[in-house]
């Protein structure tokens, strides 16, 4: 078996944040092309604009920096009615005079007539397109009250997508890749896995260049800040979701005093062993599965039958059964388990996307695996016509790669595996072997997993959901005592994070912070 083609890790694109019901899964990307005629422009948001750096913020610039804080940013209209611009930064900090990378960012002009400056925002990964997010979902996700006081601004971090993106296979390799089947648990198939993950690791250093050795959070953070300085920002304001939230508290920890209002929901725990942080999730995961399958027994139709356990074993059946004998979909490619499972996965990140995951699974029963291909597909940004439209996969893992040390020695692996198969036994097998992606990456790893360390003053607001299967309640009860003056917010609902996609509660809480600076009250729970 292979691991899931869909990083447990990663935001799902902006659709699935919002919620696709069942019968919608063929206008999915229709949606996400056509939704740029959903965004209003604001004052002379679709204007070619010059901004001219701000001299007291470029005269504060970190030592050795001041030629990017005090770059002029050249707007030009594009996707629509939005602007981008690109952001000129160094490839290797420590080496400013050296080379340079530029980073993509789109801007959703603010809709009112007093801006407080400007929201940048990361949709998670590590791998995932601010630009897309903004341009996607900008206007959905983000509340009126908080368009009306900031400009929106996504970007694409080093190593995604248009900002010196990390590349590795053509759109007919990642084919291959996704379609390959290891016996993991065999000696000659972990071997098989190791010399092919070697492959890749050889050809994603060939075609991105250096790039590939500095695209770590560290770098990126930094970059984060040179945004913000071009800006004309004296501080950041910020939206993380998932890894944004670790970009996000990265950042507050390199740069404290720069902190304006800062989200930061779907909390990750940067003191986590990436081993600790998959043994979180698989958790997370079963737990999230059983939401489901008792859901699912309510309601007319549910292909399952019998208790939750039953029901959850009938999972886990379909599952064995697609690793004994994989089939093919309508479109003639074979879907194996780890397809299977990456489509599987996907829902879960909503659960307005339950019933499409109820009407995949109820096709899978009946011998018909295009619906469930279908959504391993959407997860992987293929396209009908067979493209990939993100790099996201290779960006997630070469961000991880530095970010993390992994073991990667069998006995480790082979342990790790058990405890996963134990924490999670519909889905375990399949967040094992991570280390095998890392084990001959061409760098070494630049950090290590530790608590957060943030001396700045300003209130940070931490939001977590009961039921996150990609980044577990606790996790976010642990930022929030390492970030010190920071509030923890609480959604009592399932799915992947809370702010655009929960309630009142949370949209009213959070809107609050950014637009009016009152800070939820501390455990306050939604």
């Amino acid at each position: 078996m292979t691991q899931p083609s869909l990083p447990a890790r990663s935001r799902p694109p902006a659709a699935w944040a919002r919620g696709v019901g069942a019968l919608a899964l063929g206008l999915v990307m229709a949606l996400i092309l056509s939704s740029c005629s959903l965004f209003g422009t604001g004052d002379g948001g679709a204007k070619d604009a010059q901004q001219t750096a701000d001299p007291s913020i470029a005269a504060a610039a970190p030592e050795g920096l001041r030629s990017f804080y005090s770059q002029q940013l050249n707007w030009t209209r594009c996707e629509g009615d939005f602007q981008c611009t690109k952001v000129k930064v160094p490839l290797d900090y420590s080496k400013p005079d050296g080379d340079t990378i530029e980073i993509a960012a789109l801007k959703l002009a603010t809709t009112g007539n007093s801006k407080k400056g400007s929201l940048l925002v990361n949709p998670g990964g590590p791998g995932g397109s601010g630009y897309d997010f903004v341009r996607d979902a900008g206007a959905t996700n983000i509340s009126e009250k908080v368009r009306a006081s900031y400009d929106i601004v996504g970007f694409d971090p080093r190593g995604v997508k248009r900002s010196a993106p990390v590349t590795c296979l053509t759109d007919q390799e990642r084919d291959a890749s996704r379609a390959k089947v290891y016996a993991l648990d065999t000696d000659a198939g972990l071997a098989e896995a190791m010399a092919d993950n070697q492959a890749i690791a050889a050809k994603c250093a060939e075609k991105t260049g250096p790039v590939l050795g500095h695209v770590d959070t560290v770098s990126a953070a930094k970059d984060l800040d040179v945004l913000r300085g071009v800006l004309n920002d004296s501080k950041l304001n910020y939206l993380g979701y998932s890894y944004g939230t670790f970009l996000g508290s990265t950042y507050a920890s390199l740069f404290p005093d720069n902190i304006g209002r800062m989200v930061l929901d779907g909390a990750m725990d940067p003191s986590l062993s990436f081993e600790d942080l998959t043994s979180g999730q698989a958790k997370a995961f079963e737990k999230a599965i059983r939401a489901y399958v008792t859901d699912c027994l309510d309601n007319s139709g549910c292909p399952l039958s019998g208790t939750p356990d039953q029901a959850i074993g009938q999972i886990q059946d379909i599952i064995k059964g697609v690793e004994v004998n994989p089939r093919a979909a309508k479109d003639g490619r074979v879907v194996n388990a780890s397809m299977f499972v990456s489509g599987f996965i996907l829902p879960f990140y909503n659960d307005d996307n339950w019933p499409a995951l109820t009407q995949a699974l109820g096709s899978a029963i009946k011998g018909d695996m295009t619906p469930m291909l279908r959504l391993a597909d959407f997860g992987a940004d293929r396209e009908p016509d067979g493209s990939y439209s993100s790099n996201s996969a290779f960006a997630f893992n070469a961000i991880n790669c530095l970010d993390y040390p992994m073991a990667a020695d069998t006995a480790s692996m082979r342990a790790e595996e058990q405890k996963l198969r134990e924490l999670s036994p519909t889905l375990g097998s399949y967040f094992a072997y991570g280390g095998t992606s890392c084990a001959d990456w061409p760098y070494q790893n630049i950090r290590t997993p530790a608590p957060v360390e943030y001396t700045g003053s300003t209130d940070i607001v931490v939001v977590g959901t009961t039921g996150d299967p990609a980044t577990p309640v606790e996790w976010a009860g642990s930022l929030r005592k390492q970030l010190g003056t920071a509030s923890l917010l609480t959604w009592k609902g399932e799915g992947h994070t809370a702010y655009g996609r929960s309630n009142d509660c949370i949209g009213n809480a959070v809107d609050g912070y950014f637009v009016d600076g009152k800070t939820p009250a501390d455990n306050m729970v939604c």
